[in-house]
């Protein structure tokens, strides 16, 4: 019984969603004239319905540790990434407008991609290699000097709950390259709505923010092994739970 209660709020949440994206891309895009930051503002607002609706429908709630320690100037973002829940709280959440570098291929969405188009996002081909990694830096400097934060997940994909993806450099190869400091973020959100999972589950989400780690004389290598040890170190903090075994040993 429970199991189905689960089904039919997921059920729900899922249609809400599509709803809310047909409604709203057609909304966004008569904004598209006006001023980015207004433009992003208006947009957003899908973000921020979507997790309330996540909250009122499948009791998905959260809370935050650390965002004090968002700076005042240009920033790249690098989080844990368990589920698509983040990808909406964090675009609404942050101080400053995030740029999220993801595979061109989502733009070609009906109505969700159409709408993410009108942000200054950076879609990459990821066939492309190093001449990808060339436009993230071009494109992403102009970002930073616009007010922007560039946001990237390094493990590259969401990884289950409990485990750890391999960290890439590409956030850190920016950051070298631009001169600008990186912001680590530990969540759980996996465990309320798992990676490739139709079902819902209510719980709590923590969302827990590092502090700002400068690039200064460190490579992209060193400087991402300082923010895979703060992301998987305090991952053990808010989901003590799910590491208990490993803490046993």
């Amino acid at each position: 019984m429970y199991r189905f209660f689960l089904f039919l709020r997921s059920l729900i949440f899922l249609l809400v969603m599509i709803i809310a994206t047909v409604v709203w891309a057609p909304i966004s895009m008569l904004f598209a004239p006006l001023p980015y930051n207004q433009r992003y503002y208006v947009t957003s607002r899908w973000n921020v319905f979507m997790i309330w609706a996540a909250r009122v429908i499948c009791g998905i709630r959260y809370q935050t540790k650390g965002f004090e320690n968002f700076p005042d100037g240009p920033v790249i973002v690098l989080s844990k990434h368990q589920s698509a829940w983040e990808t909406i709280f964090l675009l609404m959440a942050t101080p400053r407008p995030l740029v999220f570098v993801f595979k061109k291929e989502i733009t070609y969405i009906p109505f969700f991609g159409w709408a993410i188009s009108l942000l200054r996002m950076i879609p990459i081909d990821r066939s492309k290699g190093k001449d990808a990694f060339a436009q993230v830096v071009v494109q992403g400097r102009k970002r930073l000097a616009d007010g922007q934060w560039i946001i990237m997940f390094p493990e590259g994909t969401r990884i289950a709950v409990g485990k750890k993806g391999h960290y890439k450099g590409g956030g850190t190869r920016l950051a070298v390259e631009t001169q600008t400091p990186v912001i680590p973020i530990a969540l759980n959100s996996g465990e309320c709505w798992p990676k490739n999972s139709f079902i819902k589950k209510p719980g709590l989400v923590t969302v827990s923010v590092g502090k700002p780690i400068a690039p200064d004389n460190m490579n992209a290598t060193e400087l991402m092994q300082l923010v895979e040890q703060w992301i998987e170190a305090e991952m053990r903090v808010i989901s003590p739970d799910v590491y208990r075994d490993e803490q046993a040993q």
